[in-house]
Order: structure tokens, then sequence, then C-alpha cells
């Protein structure tokens, strides 16, 4: 009787302690969020990509080199074509600043601008550089959940907090549950969707499985696009405060 009673309460502890592990396993909205975009931009990051701005009649490409520390600090210069050579933009926080070398000029963008196109891109402003907004500005919640290639993917949808100074009416993000961005839709305030990007060729970059390649696409125009092709990438243990300023604009080019 001993023995049985032992076995019983050893049972219902293994299953409690069980529940527990499997509860603290499940992740919440918030946390899929903030742990994927930390999974995205680690501490700090330096990267090299090229931007492909496609279109039915014409197609431009620039190579861009960057920096970003933490959710709110990004730092880009363009390395090519010649033409472009030195144009630089800085992110912190909600701020942002655009250098111009031919006039040798650095204008800080309005919050009317965060919006607009970066450079002709699909991508805008505020796109180029994921920041905290998508923590801070939205309430999400898991809308379900699908399989690629064997592993779980986390459907979000995202609704803007009350008053909060953001464009999109709605967002839907895809992500996989080792906290990689397979996609974004963004839709307008009556939650029609305007555009999509998606995280393509995932492989091992900077130490980790990551989308070498973004693709931003509008909804209503199939042959408009734009594709980030990540050449080089690096998760660094700190980079300088001085490096995310509106001064170090018009030195990163030299």
């Amino acid at each position: 009787m001993m023995i049985k009673k032992m076995t019983t309460a050893l049972f219902f502890s293994l299953f409690f302690f069980m529940a527990l592990y499997a509860r603290a396993e499940e992740k919440t909205p918030q946390s899929l969020v903030e742990g994927c975009l930390n999974y995205l931009r680690g501490k700090t990051s330096v990267s090299t990509v090229v931007m492909t701005i496609h279109r039915p009649e014409w197609e431009r490409t620039m190579s861009i080199k960057g920096w970003t520390k933490g959710q709110t600090d990004s730092i880009f210069t363009i390395i090519a074509p010649p033409k472009d050579y030195g144009n630089g933009t800085l992110k912190k926080g909600r701020e942002m600043w655009m250098y111009n070398p031919k006039v040798n000029r650095v204008i800080k963008l309005p919050p009317s601008m965060m919006s607009q196109s970066w450079m002709g891109s699909d991508f805008s402003n505020n796109d180029l550089a994921k920041s905290d907004s998508l923590i801070k500005d939205y309430t999400h919640t898991i809308e379900g959940t699908e399989t690629r290639e064997g592993k779980k993917v986390w459907i979000v949808r995202s609704m803007p907090k009350p008053d909060a100074p953001v464009v999109w009416g709605m967002l839907k993000l895809k992500i996989r549950e080792d906290y990689i961005f397979l996609e974004e839709q963004f839709y307008d305030e009556d939650l029609k969707l305007v555009k999509s990007m998606t995280g393509q060729d995932i492989q091992m970059l900077g130490g980790k499985l990551f989308p070498k390649m973004w693709k931003m696409q509008k909804a209503d125009v199939k042959d408009e696009y734009t594709l980030l092709d990540y050449k080089a990438l690096a998760f660094e243990d700190d980079l300088p405060d001085n490096l995310f300023t509106v001064s170090s604009l018009k030195t990163l080019r030299r």
C-alpha cells in the first residue's frame, strides 16, 4: 500500500512539473514579437545589402552599408552607385535624419515623412530598420498557426493601440517557432492590404539562420517590388554610441 501511494504521488508530481514546463514553453503574442525582433537585429549588427528597385519599365540597384544597435538606433550609407555614394540615413527612436553629400546638408525628417518612400523604393523611411514601434504601439493576438518545412509558424495580428503614432491600421506577422521573421503584411485604416514583406532563402548569416533575401511588394501591382539581398551580415557584441549621431552621417562615406 505504501509503495502504491508513493507511486501515485510521484506520478502526480511529474505530471504537475510537466504541466508547468509546458506552460512556460507557451509563447505569448508579445513574447513572439519581441523575440522575433531581438533575433532579427541582435544587440548590434553590421550589414552590407544590395537593394534592387524593380518597375515594369526600369530597374535600379544600390549597395548599402548599415549598422544597428538595439531596437531603436540605425545608420545607413549608400556605397554604390557613384551618383548616390555617401547618401546617409540615421534613425534614433522615432526621429530620422538624412544626409545629402552633394549639398553637404543634413535634414531632419518630420513625422509626416516617416511613411514616405526611402530612395524611391517600396520600403518607407520607417520600414528600413525595424524599431520598437511594433512592440510599443501595437497589441498582438495569435490568429493561428501553420507548418512550413516541418516547423511551426505563428500567425500574429497586430492592431495599433489608441492614439499610437502609426500609419498602419493593422499588421499581420508570420513568425517561425525559432523566431525567424517570415512575413509582414501592411493594412491601411480600412484594413485593406497595401503591401507585404517576405523573408526568403533562409541560410546561415552572421552565425545564425537568417533570410538572405527580403522582398517588399505592393498588393495591387504584381510587377513592382523591392528586393534586399544580404551580401554580408555580422552580429557584434557592441558598437560605439557616437556611431549613431548626426555627425557620423557626414563621415561614414570616408
